[in-house]
């Protein structure tokens, strides 16, 4: 397994296999079981697959958790090379943001509100780093997984936007066997917490059926957000929005088409997002 350090060592590896198809899995380490399904994915789809390990620092704001963000990086390099994962792509943040470093993003559409208006840095930290990733990179093919709906929405976008020749693919969420969905920071949770943590999950799934089965949607996330208030979650917004586009849906007349009800709420001191589709019965 190769370990790529710069952006030309990144970009040789694509120069000596124009013939082969690369897959790319970005991350930010702390590798769990929902990263190996996405490099699992990968693997069937592509001839190369290449997994980046990088904790942007242009997505975290001053008051965030960049000093104490999970960093494993040898471990998560060891299991990588036991996956059979062709090559990690782990530049350091002088290499990505170099002094005179002056570029930004402008993010609208699928990046308005949710997490906007809980981090309102977050997407042009994460526009920045996935098009400087997937320039560096190459790939035919980039993995991201459903559980961060919202970046998936404004990936995908982005890559639209500015004619990236590379096909965003979304993968489902892979959860505990108590539906909580697996992610890095689920490491700050208590042992008490990640007992009570599972219940961010079930509150969608109740949600999801009411609004599903004809529920006014406006009442069923007032409900939703009184549920979760009551087990210790702080909820910062319980929100249905359109599938794709994100845009905001009428809540006073049942729902009649597909949509997304997204949800980010903190447990103690760590903050959990999550999501789930929902279909109406017709």
């Amino acid at each position: 397994m190769q370990i790529l350090r710069t952006v030309p060592q990144a970009r040789t590896l694509k120069k000596t296999n124009e013939s082969k198809t690369i897959g790319f899995v970005p991350t930010m380490g702390a590798l769990h079981d929902g990263h190996m399904e996405l490099v699992k994915t990968a693997q069937k789809q592509n001839d190369i697959v290449v997994v980046s390990i990088f904790v942007n620092p242009k997505q975290f704001a001053a008051h965030e958790d960049l000093n104490t963000y999970p960093r494993t990086v040898d471990q998560d390099t060891a299991l990588l090379k036991k996956l059979g994962v062709d090559a990690v792509f782990a530049p350091n943040s002088q290499e990505f943001y170099p002094n005179g470093f002056c570029t930004s993003l402008t993010i609208e559409g699928p990046a308005l509100g949710l997490e906007t208006d809980y981090r309102p840095h977050f997407f042009s930290g994460v526009g920045i780093v996935v098009t400087k990733l997937l320039c560096s990179v190459m790939p035919q093919n980039a993995y991201f997984g459903e559980k961060d709906y919202q970046q998936l929405c404004v990936v995908t976008q982005l890559a639209r936007d500015l004619n990236l020749p590379i096909d965003i693919i979304a993968c489902p969420t892979i959860r505990c066997p108590t539906g909580l969905a697996l992610s890095s920071r689920n490491a700050y949770l208590s042992q008490e917490e990640y007992a009570q943590a599972p219940t961010l999950y079930t509150t969608l799934k109740e949600c999801a059926q009411k609004i599903e089965f004809g529920h006014t949607p406006r009442k069923t996330l007032e409900y939703g957000i009184s549920h979760l208030t009551h087990h210790n979650f702080v909820v910062d917004y319980l929100e249905l929005r359109q599938n794709i586009s994100l845009a905001p849906i009428c809540l006073d007349t049942p729902l009649t088409h597909p949509a997304r009800l997204l949800v980010a709420a903190k447990l103690g001191n760590t903050r959990l997002i999550d999501n789930i589709a929902i279909n109406p019965k017709q």
